[in-house]
């Protein structure tokens, strides 16, 4: 297909997916050139490992479309692409990945579009039966997980023409399990050592996780195909259901103060970091540390109608109708509850390439004691999602039959109307505690330990077994029992009934104070909390195809005209400070407090034009040259309407006359999206060479360079509010906004063989191998350039969420796009001689920036460092580190037998050499490691039956 395409285009078919043990779309996406996939959860969140992978990049770039058979596919995240960990790769029979656009294309790629292809029966010649089943095994959890899929399809010949149906069917169980260790963030100190000289930088603990995650995937796809003389129709049904579930037993530090550490048989490395010692408490109390079951639930449906017509009325024309029907669901539900454990000591060993805890009898013993845990805290989330889209193509092709030069002209247009609902339960992930340190002594009279028999229960004792595949032995931890974790909000009210006992016998012993009761979270209750849009799509396309047979040149130019209208339904809330009634000084305006609902809507129009060149330099050397214009238009998560104004003002009361000072006024806000947000749009052009030497080798190359305007930042921006005297206030208010530019680059190189020359059985052995290059850079419209973090932890720290900040209060800067690495490659071994077939595959990415200001590495007590600020040497600074991913490669492989035509078994293995995936964070003393996570290897017996 890469060889004859009119575009670039890289493509993998149905008997490359099977000849690997991919189980997700997104595995299967890593092994092309230019695609790298991440392996979180969620970009927000990378403290959970991604066993099957998530996002997808393509040449750096996460700006990707998706479709199904050449429509729009999308997943009802917020987002505008498909979760392709969600479809099952059992029903495609191909999957294509376009890197350059064209004009007939559907517009909303800038990296790349992914097409996933399912096959239709007039692909078959008659009748096709087969039947597959797998089951696999992971070492880690020691479990083996079934898979089954099926096909049948069969044409007919009739009077009425000739008529063919499919149907396919999958369902698949997946279950993994990942071990982690972690390592706080490192605070600089100069007195975590007595007679210390010089600044050490010391993490606040250590820790450890397991995660038992647990998915099926079903899938079903039915088509039925017609043809008749110069006529021909297909009516497709696609869908995929996704349930999985993760749960999770974690200990993490939380360490009220962590400058009251103090650090015994200390060893360091050369920037003064900690490597070695065992932390504890200078004042004599203990560490805190929160021992916490989790579990996630997520169900997500995808089902998608196509009905497909086309007709010839002569050898010159050729129309086409395409009309689709998507819809696309999905909730979930994330709970949360933990215990406290405190513990005297901790010795961290951070030598090695696996940061390690080291425990004598008395730490053991320590943890064994439910004296030592109390009941910590509890949070739950929920939310759901429901996006659907209506969709017409029409497409006209007109050959030029007495031309030596054209050859068609393809023009068309498409109109879609796309809806997109998501809803947040209150609070978002609502935490509350059951009883913390910082209470006792005001809030509650003591801690609700699991000795006193008021609050025992609910908890068991975990063993953390086989940790690491054996090669890490940890504690076991007294933690909540799952079906605490899955019984809100029955079970979450008993836990903060603990807190009320205690509240109350603290009130009445100091005779003032309140005991708020607990509240559950809700779903769909308040409207600010849901994002709702709807977005009309209207695109009309000409392109023209021309060659030269003389000049071995053959091509298309063209050009795609897109207007979207975007309609986001918000509501705008303005609370102001009271304005005392004698003031003097800077004058405060007057507005009004209100809360209003509001529709807000964007229209614009993009022109695309595209053109691609390809010379034929002999049949086996060719070139291409493509120039184009792309869009990416925001996620609809980015284009929520909810904004809150806010009006402050400071300034000093005379006691005597009551007459209040005013000496500034503040006008603020904060807002969930931008409803006016501008597409992405990028300016491409890539150049390749690409070699065909025999029937099964190739060697091909790539040089890219993209443009990009307009990508969307978090920073600040203005909306005018009016006051009582109808002058308009102006309020800074952070946002979404189009902020930055910037450009990736890069070289892509790929070959493949099989080495028939050799002799006998050696024939049979090939390769294939791949290698990604990119570089990217990005500048903002306003710079952001301060040396020094100031401010909170907040949407309106923009210095602090674009360039993070160390504990120290400097700031990085300077950072690359997220989810770039600059090199990648794959390498596989191939072998296919009579009933044998093997493949054994490397797939490696680079390091790469995941994200700013995500959990678990984000704070407020940096120590401030900044020789201009009042408060130098207090540790009341927003802190924010760039987590980063660690170069990673994994091992795969695959061994088939086949009988004859019908029976094939097979063995595949994934992760063989049991790789760890390593994360980072970035601070002035260097790439410190924050988690190692093992998965362990999985092998998968198989048997495929064709009829």
């Amino acid at each position: 297909m890469k060889q004859s395409s009119d575009e670039i285009v890289d493509s993998i078919v149905a008997s490359d997916i099977g000849a690997l043990p991919d189980r997700s779309v997104t595995e299967v996406l890593q092994r092309i050139v230019g695609v790298t996939i991440d392996r979180t959860m969620s970009k927000g969140d990378p403290e959970h490992y991604s066993v099957e992978g998530s996002g997808v990049s393509i040449r750096g770039l996460t700006y990707v479309r998706s479709e199904l058979n050449g429509r729009d596919s999308f997943s009802a995240n917020g987002g505008r692409a498909l979760n392709f960990e969600d479809v099952p790769p059992e029903l495609m029979a191909g999957v294509d990945v376009y890197k350059n656009p064209s004009a007939e294309q559907i517009e909303g790629s800038i990296g790349g579009l992914v097409n996933l292809r399912t096959a239709l029966p007039f692909d078959y010649a008659g009748f096709k039966a087969s039947l597959s089943a797998k089951s696999t095994y992971s070492t880690l959890k020691g479990k083996n997980r079934p898979e089954v899929s099926g096909l049948l399809s069969n044409t007919w010949n009739t009077p009425a023409g000739k008529i063919g149906m499919l149907l396919s069917l999958a369902t698949s169980k997946s279950g993994t399990r990942t071990d982690a260790f972690q390592v706080e963030p490192y605070y600089p100190r100069t007195d975590a050592v007595p007679g210390q000289t010089g600044t050490y930088w010391v993490p606040k603990g250590s820790q450890w996780r397991t995660l038992e995650f647990d998915r099926k995937r079903d899938g079903t796809y039915a088509a039925v195909q017609w043809k008749k003389d110069n006529m021909e129709s297909s009516l497709t049904y696609f869908q995929s259901k996704y349930k999985m579930q993760w749960d999770e037993n974690a200990i993490f530090a939380q360490i009220g103060s962590p400058y009251n550490i103090q650090v015994a048989n200390g060893q360091w490395d050369g920037n003064g970091a900690l490597t070695y010692g065992t932390l504890s408490m200078k004042d004599g109390s203990k560490l805190d540390f929160g021992a916490d079951t989790r579990t996630s639930l997520r169900n997500s449906t995808t089902q998608d109608i196509g009905w497909n017509f086309t007709y010839k009325p002569d050898a010159q024309w050729t129309l086409k109708s395409d009309l689709q029907f998507i819809t696309a669901k999905t909730n979930s539900f994330d709970s949360t509850v933990a215990t406290g454990a405190q513990m005297a000591k901790e010795t961290l060993d951070l030598r090695g390439s696996i940061p390690s805890l080291v425990f004598d009898d008395a730490d053991r013993a320590a943890l064994a004691n439910p004296a030592n845990y109390y009941w910590a805290f509890t949070m739950e989330h929920m939310d759901r999602g429901k996006a659907t889209e209506k969709a017409w193509k029409g497409d006209a092709k007109y050959n030029f039959a007495d031309s030596d030069f054209l050859h068609d002209l393809r023009f068309g247009v498409r109109i879609a109307e796309r809806d997109a609902e998501t809803t947040n339960s209150t609070g978002n992930y609502h935490w509350a505690a059951i009883t913390q340190p910082w209470q006792v002594g005001w809030n509650i009279s003591g801690l609700a330990r699991l000795n006193d028999p008021r609050f025992s229960g609910d908890t068991y004792t975990h063993e953390f077994k086989n940790f690491f595949n054996g090669k890490a032995n940890v504690p076991s931890l007294i933690m909540p029992t799952l079906a605490t974790a899955t019984g809100f909000p029955t079970s979450y009210a008993k836990l903060q009934g603990y807190h009320d006992i205690l509240c109350a016998e603290q009130v009445a012993a100091q005779g003032w104070g309140s005991c708020d009761k607990w509240t559950p979270a809700t779903l769909g209750l308040d409207p600010a909390l849901t994002n709702l849009q709807k977005e009309s799509n209207r695109a009309a396309y000409a392109q023209l195809r021309f060659g030269d047979d003389s000049m071995n040149i053959d091509g298309n130019v063209g050009l795609r005209l897109v207007r979207t209208q975007a309609t986001a339904h918000g509501s705008t809330v303005y609370t102001g400070k009271a304005i005392p009634p004698n003031t003097t000084g800077v004058s405060v305006p007057v507005i009004k407090d209100f809360s209003e609902t509001k529709d807000y809507t964007n229209t614009y129009t993009n022109a695309l034009p595209s053109l691609n060149l390809r010379w034929k330099a002999s049949n086996e050397l060719q070139y291409r040259f493509a120039l184009g214009t792309g869009i990416s238009r925001p996620d609809f998560s980015q284009l929520q309407a909810q904004t809150t104004l806010n009006q402050d003002f400071a300034g000093t009361t005379d006691q005597n006359s009551g007459v209040t000072n005013v000496t500034s006024v503040t006008r603020t806000g904060s807002a969930a999206g931008n409803p006016l947000l501008k597409p992405i749009r990028s300016n491409q052009m890539d150049l390749t060479a690409e070699w065909y030497f025999s029937r099964t080798g190739s060697l091909t190359g790539a040089v890219f360079h993209k443009q990009l305007k307009d990508v969307i930042i978090n920073q600040t921006s203005i909306i005018g509010l009016p006051d009582s005297g109808n002058k308009v206030q102006d309020f800074v208010v952070t946002s979404p906004i189009n902020g930055a530019k910037g450009s990736a680059s890069g070289v892509e190189l790929a070959f493949q063989t099989y080495f028939d020359m050799l002799p006998g059985a050696f024939s049979g052995l090939g390769m294939q191998a791949n290698y990604t290059y990119v570089s990217s850079k990005t500048k903002l419209y306003t710079p952001v350039t301060q040396a020094y973090c100031t401010g909170g932890n907040s949407a309106a720290n923009v210095n602090l969420n674009l360039n993070g900040c160390d504990l120290d209060g400097r700031t990085f800067g300077n950072l690359p796009l997220q989810n770039l690495s600059k090199n990648a490659f794959n390498l596989a071994l191939m072998y296919d001689q009579g009933p044998i077939s093997a493949r054994i595959a490397y797939s490696w990415r680079s390091k790469y920036l995941q994200n700013v200001n995500v959990n678990g590495t984000q704070g407020g007590d940096a120590l401030d460092t900044n020789p201009s600020s009042p408060t130098k040497g207090q540790t009341n600074v927003a802190w924010a580190l760039p987590t980063w991913a660690d170069g990673f490669g994994q091992l795969d492989a695959g061994l088939f037998y086949k009988f004859d035509d019908k029976l094939t078994v097979g063995l595949e293995g994934s992760n063989l050499t049991d790789s760890l995936y390593r994360q980072l964070m970035q601070q002035h003393v260097g790439f410190k490691t924050r988690a190692v996570f093992a998965s362990g290897p999985r092998y998968t017996v198989m048997a495929r039956y064709s009829f």
